[in-house]
């Protein structure tokens, strides 16, 4: 009988027996010392780790033994970030977690079929922090709740921690494809082809939205001061507040929910044998996480594909909010594109194609930035005709193309500067006030560490890509996509300071079609 991990907002109760005895067994890691592995800790340092940044938060003293280098070695400092590897890695690394809490939970006289539970932040009235997380206090109203961390500051950097729905969204889970390309088109549902990735460049669909985006909300910073982050801002951090384990396990449910949609295409993860046997099929490390029973285990992708194998799963797949349409057929009706045939692909092929870009980096200083895309007449044009076809192919059906945002080599001091992008926004426009020219939010997770030169990408920062198709639709089914170039704003959701040194190293359009 698998365990089935169920939403936190749906348990009866603030202080339900699942949530009651999660505290208890996050209380009980806690006081485990730091260099063993079943401690809380160390699970966090799994995750990432950073001597300065603990110490800020309140988790290290100074001269604290750490574990040894050996234990260091094969654990810490795993975790997949802009990889194809971010979902199965994730999905072991909560697996050996939850065993972990179960296995306190079992000792200290708990139900033996604990699992879990998830926080889906899209349902209607679940997008605050569930409350036995948000106090100081256990049920009974004394104090050293374990599940409750200062350092968790929200949208605001108030303290008031909630997840704020009109700036998240689940387009990821639109995308026919788990695994993108690196340069220029869509980067998957999933992400893209890497070996071991501790910090990639470029994040996948689900990671930017929601996953990103939430960490750096919940997060947040002290009274908007971007250098004293809440935990959950950085990836080095972020394992060390309870409510990570709540939201990883909801993408973990979206990734189940992508693969069980109905789709034409079926979705389906990757079949390479250099996904399915993970960075050891390449000559890398491999993952590895440390059990409740002392042992090490040690698994692939492969291994992380059928949930009723692995003993879990989950009581609800639904998305939790209707998903915007991307149907091909509702493409074409819009477009005024003749329906064709039945069943047309909903991608749009595999080549991609730069479509134009600005000139210059562009530093992200204040309330707002705006830059010029250049655009090519011709690549332009090739969109144009994709969009205004009056028949589909005979030969394939393929959909129009799909336009792409890249913003390329951003860099920064700080991973709590997020910001969302509009494509043509007036001049002085308020930016509330056109919901239908956002292209989507960034939370730079991850920035500062992809910024030092001595990181895996050597100093050259993040790449975000951001679905633009929909705009581009409207602008031409509206005749106003012949234009030689398309205006960027950035609006960052708080003022964004020199100190803080970010800038985006190139804006760029791509089409991805045929």
């Amino acid at each position: 009988m698998p365990n089935i991990r169920q939403n936190v907002w749906e348990l009866g109760a603030d202080w339900a027996d699942p949530i009651l005895w999660y505290a208890r067994g996050v209380a009980e890691m806690k006081q485990r010392s730091m260099d063993e592995p079943s401690s809380w800790r160390f699970y966090a340092g799994m995750h990432g780790f950073n001597a300065s940044l603990w110490e800020l938060l309140g988790y290290l003293k100074a001269g604290e033994s750490l574990p040894s280098s050996a234990l260091q070695a094969q654990y810490w400092r795993q975790c997949q970030h802009g990889s194809w590897y971010f979902l199965p890695w994730h999905r072991g690394y909560l697996l050996a977690f939850e065993a972990t809490v179960r296995a306190a939970v079992v000792a200290l006289g708990g139900p033996a079929t604990w699992a879990l539970p998830y926080w889906n932040y899209f349902k209607t009235g679940q997008d605050a922090l569930p409350p036995a997380f948000a106090s100081p206090n256990w049920p009974d109203g004394t104090g050293d709740n374990p599940l409750f961390v200062v350092p968790r500051y929200g949208p605001d950097g108030d303290g008031n921690v909630f997840v704020p729905v009109a700036e998240v969204n689940l387009q990821a889970m639109n995308d026919p494809a788990y695994t993108g390309v690196s340069i220029g088109g869509s980067p998957g549902f999933g992400g893209v082809d890497t070996g071991f990735s501790h910090n990639g460049a470029v994040h996948g669909g689900i990671e930017t939205q929601p996953h990103d985006w939430v960490h750096g909300l919940v997060g947040g910073a002290k009274d908007n001061d971007s250098h004293f982050p809440g935990a959950m801002s950085v990836p080095a951090s972020a394992a060390l507040d309870p409510i990570f384990w709540l939201h990883h396990a909801n993408i973990d449910r979206l990734w189940q929910s992508w693969n069980a949609a109905a789709s034409t295409p079926p979705h389906t993860d990757p079949t390479e044998t250099t996904w399915l046997e993970g960075p050891p099929s390449v000559g890398q490390r491999g993952f590895a996480m440390p059990m409740p029973d002392g042992k090490s285990w040690s698994y692939t992708p492969r291994d992380m594909m059928d949930l009723a194998a692995l003993g879990y799963g989950y009581d609800d797949l639904t998305p939790g909010i209707a998903l915007p349409s991307a149907t091909v057929q509702d493409r074409m009706v819009m477009l005024g594109i003749s329906a064709g045939r039945e069943g047309a692909e909903t991608v749009s092929g595999e080549n991609v194609e730069l479509i134009g870009a600005n000139d210059t980096a562009v530093p992200v200083i204040g309330e707002r930035v705006r830059s010029h895309v250049q655009l090519d007449s011709q690549m332009r044009g090739k969109v144009a005709d994709s969009l205004s076809r009056t028949e589909l192919d005979l030969d394939a059906e393929f959909a129009p193309d799909r336009v792409l945002l890249n913003l390329e080599g951003v860099r920064g001091q700080s991973d709590t500067v997020p910001f969302h992008v509009y494509v043509g926004l007036p001049e002085g426009a308020d930016p509330a006030g056109h919901p239908e020219l956002l292209a989507g939010s960034i939370a730079p997770f991850g920035l500062t560490e992809a910024s030092r030169s001595d990181s895996d990408q050597g100093g050259g920062g993040l790449t975000f890509v951001l679905e633009i198709t929909h705009i581009v639709d409207r602008l031409h089914a509206e005749g106003s996509f012949d234009v030689d170039t398309l205006e960027v704003t950035i609006v960052p959701v708080h003022a964004v300071t020199e100190e803080d040194n970010v800038s985006i190293g190139r804006i760029s359009i791509f089409r991805q079609g045929r």
